[in-house]
């Protein structure tokens, strides 16, 4: 019971920080956060630790948790550089990737795929990390492989909640095909141009949802 719900809280907390519920410094109170949810403080404690992972949330010894969130300017250059080197991968692994990796990579598109005729946002963002991981892999460099993966599980909260636009599920597993259709192809140049664009537009859909987050956010608060 409780693995199923260190993800639902952390879900939950990564939606409330990026859309500005919870704000910048602000520090988290395991206990109010307990009473919330419904649950011991342990499950809580563990869905901080895995936000403090991923930079979401700094945890300062003997004071507590802390909200911390990238500005505009952040995650726009994040993005950036996270596209080229997704791009460096693809045209990596269009030239080197083997039979085992053709393979791990078409098995995670079949789960993307899956997922998304399920309409399983949970289960299509798991599946995508490993398509994407699979290309990384079948680069050869394990520096180049280590660091995409570093700045992916940075940004993972960010990249999951774009997956909420409206259709944007359905556009990125076909932004998948193209991809693999390349990488298959061993067109390296290609490969390149569509795993920059697709992570370009993840970070513009994340971008126009967190205006639309954050603006909701603002009417709610009391005037």
């Amino acid at each position: 019971m409780r693995g199923e719900q260190i993800p639902r809280l952390r879900e939950a907390l990564e939606d409330d920080i990026i859309s500005g519920r919870l704000r910048p410094g602000q520090r988290l109170d395991e206990v109010g956060m307990a009473e919330r949810f419904g649950v011991s403080r342990t499950p809580v404690r563990e869905a901080l630790n895995q936000l403090a992972a991923s930079g979401l949330v700094e945890i300062r010894p003997r004071r507590g948790a802390f909200v911390v969130l990238l500005g505009p300017r952040e995650l726009i250059e994040s993005f950036e550089l996270m596209a080229e080197m997704e791009a460096t991968c693809g045209r990596l692994a269009a030239q080197r990737m083997g039979e085992d990796d053709q393979r791990a990579i078409r098995t995670a598109h079949e789960e993307c795929r899956a997922a998304a005729l399920a309409e399983d946002l949970s289960a299509y963002y798991e599946a995508n990390t490993h398509f994407h991981g699979a290309i990384y892999n079948a680069t050869g460099n394990r520096v180049l492989a280590a660091e995409t993966l570093r700045l992916q599980r940075a940004l993972q909260p960010y990249r999951r909640l774009q997956l909420k636009v409206p259709r944007r599920m359905d556009a990125s597993l076909a932004e998948h095909e193209g991809i693999l259709e390349a990488l298959l192809a061993s067109d390296a140049a290609e490969a390149e141009r569509r795993l920059r664009s697709h992570v370009l537009v993840q970070g513009e859909r994340f971008m126009s949802l967190l205006a639309v987050l954050q603006a909701e956010t603002e009417n709610e608060a009391p005037g």
